[in-house]
């Protein structure tokens, strides 16, 4: 019998008071009792209303412009998140089915502990992966058990890798049904080969008609050298003929042929390593019945085996099935990885990615644009800062756990991951309470993935002004380090182009984006810049260039990472790009609007 803990998040007069995470108990899932937890996993789904989830992976971001950020239109957004998916593993996967009624939340909390292993010997999913020393760090430092992960964790494939997989393992596959056969082959060569081996059959389902028929065991060695003779083997109880092919057109030839002996045989595919069909295996039939059982016996060891092959997918694949919404506190983050790791490989542009996804998951709840809603909470990017700021808003929520896991005591390690996605159900609730609705009010996946549905990138601040991305122009080079004020000063000095109202902030620490508030000053800046004749004979701007001063435009911008030159310095990846040969622009090559943010700035004590 589970044990529940009912917690109230309590309705002072002042808010809530936040729980400390500790106190939740979150089954802790592992490859020993993955199978056992199946079936709770399933029910937990079913009768829960809503899905949090929260990855913990081996890394983010390998480079502070390689974040998403205000200046990020969705294609470069999707590509930064993207060359992050690839690169970084996920080893934590937590998992919350919730229901919400009224104001009480029900949670069931998993925690899954992952890693790539290739246990079936096929060569899949094993391969390298990045890691982040500051994040393996703090993993650590939060009791996370490096060595349970790589014993322990629960290996997987992806659906691309789980089709891949029946052609590698050698299992006989259930040829398809043809619905219309031809009525003869299209070549001679075809003619001769299909009546070869119809004879050949021929022989052979005779012979297995003869020894059915008999009832005795007499004249075993003569029988045992039919056998020999016709090629007859035994697959499983049952008799069998091999017949090797060199092509697939050989294959569905033999395929086709077989349907002439449908009522006591059936067709099998043996695939090679290569991918391809090696040979046809016709295997006979004593009886309708025992037709009907050999087909349930192929498709329940096929159904096995997908289960063993699938690994953690097997939750995946119920997620979306249950086609529950899911609530992710970083949508673009989480959702690049989990395709990447149990769906298939990443598309090249966002729209095909948003709708891959979709097919898979048609319900995102992205809780950082939902947070954003309300002003207060306009420039929070984590869990805990989310919850203490509701304190000022009276919006009680009783939240009972099902608790499937061992209590957590405070002076053991402990998986502070596996709260993530209580606390992401706790918040998620907790905003619908606020905003006086509750899960009848979701909106639909077109609304709620507005970073890869709006062409405009949307950065919520509370003093932010509409910019087009084209008046933005990047500037490295300068040999002397100069803070934000400091170059902006210098370039007021420099040029015309400057005398009217623009802005200036850094990207890393090699890079700035000036941000020009009037129409036609970024090209009168990329002139200048870039010839020499109108640099003039004198002035800073002069001076700045002679110094090492590089400039570029947004489409330079977007096409470093579109070409994926994912340097640790902005500067030294735009430098690739304007050396590049390839001039071919993006495909998306309207010039798009920014929220500029005054808060938009590099934090250095974060690099």
């Amino acid at each position: 019998m589970q044990r529940r803990f009912l917690s109230s998040v309590s309705a002072s007069a002042g808010g809530t008071k936040t729980l400390n995470p500790r106190r939740w108990s979150v089954k802790q899932v592992k490859k020993t009792n993955f199978k056992s937890t199946l079936d709770d996993i399933r029910t937990s789904i079913d009768s829960s209303d809503f899905i949090a989830l929260s990855l913990q992976n081996t890394g983010s971001y390998a480079a502070a412009w390689h974040r998403v950020s205000a200046i990020d239109t969705p294609q470069t957004s999707y590509l930064k998140a993207k060359y992050a998916a690839e690169r970084y593993q996920i080893f934590q996967f937590a998992l919350c089915p919730f229901s919400l009624r009224g104001s009480k939340l029900t949670v069931h909390p998993y925690n899954f502990h992952l890693f790539p292993r290739d246990e079936l010997k096929l060569g899949m999913p094993s391969y390298s992966f990045s890691c982040q020393a500051s994040r393996l760090t703090a993993m650590a430092r939060e009791g996370f058990d490096f060595n349970t992960c790589i014993y322990e964790g629960i290996s997987y494939l992806s659906r691309t890798q789980e089709s891949a997989s029946k052609f590698l393992s050698g299992n006989p596959i259930l040829a398809d049904p043809i619905v219309d056969v031809p009525s003869s082959p299209s070549t001679v060569a075809d003619t001769v080969f299909v009546g070869r081996i119809r004879s050949r059959v021929k022989n052979w389902r005779q012979s297995c008609l003869d020894s059915s028929s008999k009832t005795g065991g007499d004249d075993d060695l003569v029988s045992s050298l039919r056998k020999l003779v016709l090629g007859s083997e035994q697959y499983g109880s049952r008799l069998c003929l091999t017949i090797d092919v060199c092509s697939e057109r050989q294959a569905q030839l033999i395929v086709e042929m077989l349907t002439e002996f449908s009522d006591d045989v059936v067709p099998l595919l043996v695939a090679s390593k290569s991918r391809g069909t090696q040979a046809v295996r016709a295997v006979f039939m004593s009886s309708k019945e025992d037709k009907d059982l050999f087909k349930r016996e192929l498709r329940d060891l096929e159904t096995e085996e997908n289960r063993r092959v699938r690994g953690f997918r097997e939750v995946v694949d119920l997620i979306s099935s249950s086609q529950k919404p899911l609530v992710s506190q970083n949508y673009l983050s989480d959702f690049t990885s989990i395709h990447a790791k149990f769906l298939g490989p990443l598309p090249s542009d966002v729209d095909e990615f948003s709708s891959s996804l979709s097919s898979a998951f048609p319900n995102v709840v992205d809780l950082s644009q939902f947070m954003k809603e309300i002003s207060p909470l306009s420039n929070i990017s984590n869990l805990p800062a989310a919850m203490s700021s509701l304190n000022r808003f009276f919006a009680p929520v009783d939240v009972e756990v099902a608790n499937q896991g061992c209590p957590v005591k405070l002076d053991e390690g402990h998986q502070m991951h596996g709260q993530n996605a209580v606390m992401i159900s706790q918040l998620f609730a907790k905003l619908c309470t606020i905003k006086k609705s509750d899960q009848s009010s979701v909106q639909s996946n077109e609304d709620l993935q507005a970073l890869v549905s709006d062409e405009d990138v949307k950065v919520w601040s509370k003093n932010s002004r509409r910019v087009s991305s084209e008046n933005l122009v990047f500037v490295w080079g300068l040999g002397k380090k100069m803070t934000a004020a400091m170059l902006k000063n210098a370039l007021q000095k420099s040029h015309a182009v400057f005398a009217k109202d623009f802005d200036v902030k850094y990207l890393d620490r090699s890079c700035a984006v000036v941000v020009f508030w009037e129409s036609g000053s970024s090209e009168t800046f990329l002139g200048a810049v870039n010839d020499e004749e109108k640099l003039g004979g004198g002035g800073s701007l002069r001076e700045m260039v002679a110094e090492g001063l590089r400039a570029a435009g947004y489409e330079s911008y977007k096409r470093a990472c579109r070409l994926g030159f994912w340097e640790a310095d902005l500067a030294e990846s735009l430098e690739k790009t304007l050396e590049s040969s390839d001039r071919d622009l993006d495909l998306d090559t309207k010039p798009s609007e920014i929220d500029w943010s005054s808060e938009l700035a590099i934090n250095f004590d974060e690099l």
